[in-house]
């Protein structure tokens, strides 16, 4: 029986991470389709949310010191120049800075609902990357979960009937929905590689030995590159834009809001999720997906409630909240499970 504490506690963990979930994926749906005369750069919003991003893990840092400076940059610079252990994280923060990119391009060309569903798949992609990364044994019912998410997101990808009775502009809208769903699958590949990736890193090391960095040292070394890999995304793909307009030309307070929930919303997310069971996950994600539909749909009408969206939706969240759940199995597999930690799917960055 859970204690009135401990209840707050973990419904406040569910309100916030739903808050945060959907306030970023409708803010930025709606930024990239509201009618401006002049549209932010999304590189330059994703290289800005990477400098925040290492600031706030170096104050972190500055805190778990006990607010000694000396002591501080001390421990920031063994850190950063332990380039073994730094040069590790390149992988993961170059998949993090394509993934963050494309979430943009991805919003940018479809709803917000088909796209939060769509990016369930990033439960498959680390299902199968801890399976070959960790080595850990998914259970049957996990098994399960995961194909109903493939034929929930399925689904939703099938055009409405209302559709065939469209015109010049559906062509151009086939076209930026095959992008936007490019655009999603490659980001959940990149979030799924990632999030494995870093979480061998953070909690064995590279061969599963030796001396493991704290956690805030490994967000500033990945911060690190981060910042630098943004910085070659944006003037590779925004060059000319910047000079003639400059990095902040288009920029309104939702921009600003953005980026300071992507900036900060991984770090809270990650901390959260220490409270946060993976049935509580489960709710937030449903929670966040009714909420987007019910936005796009009444203030954004930029969602067309299809049945075959309905039922999609509805596969995908009773897939998500069951591949978090804990049943009782034979023995045999409870020690087959022994090997591996539980499997964590959530976006924790």
């Amino acid at each position: 029986m859970l204690s009135v504490s401990e209840r707050t506690l973990k419904l406040s963990c569910l309100v916030l991470l739903t808050f945060i979930t959907t306030s970023t994926v409708l803010l930025m749906r709606y930024s990239r389709t509201e009618k401006v005369p002049q549209h932010y750069l999304p590189s330059t919003a994703v290289f800005l949310a990477e400098v925040i991003k290492v600031i706030t893990c170096v104050c972190v840092l500055y805190i778990e010191e006990g607010y000694d400076v000396e002591e501080a940059s001390a421990t920031l610079y063994h850190g950063i120049t332990d380039w073994n252990e730094t040069f590790k994280l390149i992988i993961p923060s170059a998949m993090y800075t394509l993934q963050n990119n494309l979430l943009f391009i991805a919003l940018s060309n479809l709803d917000a609902p088909t796209y939060q569903v769509t990016y369930q798949l990033k439960i498959l992609t680390t299902a199968i990357f801890s399976v070959m990364l960790l080595g850990r044994k998914l259970k049957t019912h996990q098994w399960v979960s995961l194909v109903l998410l493939m034929i929930g997101v399925a689904l939703v990808q099938i055009p409405n009937d209302s559709s065939k009775s469209e015109t010049h502009e559906s062509a151009k809208k086939r076209g930026s929905l095959f992008l936007g769903l490019m655009s999603v699958f490659i980001a959940s590949f990149s979030s799924g590689f990632a999030g494995v990736y870093f979480e061998r890193l953070v909690k064995f090391g590279s061969h599963g030995g030796g001396s493991v960095p704290r956690l805030s040292i490994r967000n500033i070394q990945m911060g690190i590159f981060g910042v630098l890999f943004g910085a070659i995304a944006m003037l590779y793909s925004d060059y000319y834009s910047i000079r003639q307009g400059g990095m902040l030309q288009g920029y309104n307070l939702i921009t600003w809001s953005i980026i300071a929930l992507q900036a900060f919303g991984g770090l809270v997310i990650a901390v959260t999720i220490k409270y946060a069971d993976n049935i509580l996950k489960g709710f937030s994600t449903s929670f966040s997906i009714i909420l987007s539909s019910l936005c796009s749909y009444f203030l954004l009408n930029d969602l067309d409630l299809s049945n075959n969206f309905i039922l999609g939706s509805f596969l995908v969240i009773c897939a998500t909240f069951f591949y978090g759940c804990k049943f009782n199995y034979p023995e045999k597999e409870e020690v087959l499970q022994q090997k591996g930690m539980e499997l964590n799917w959530g976006d924790a960055r």
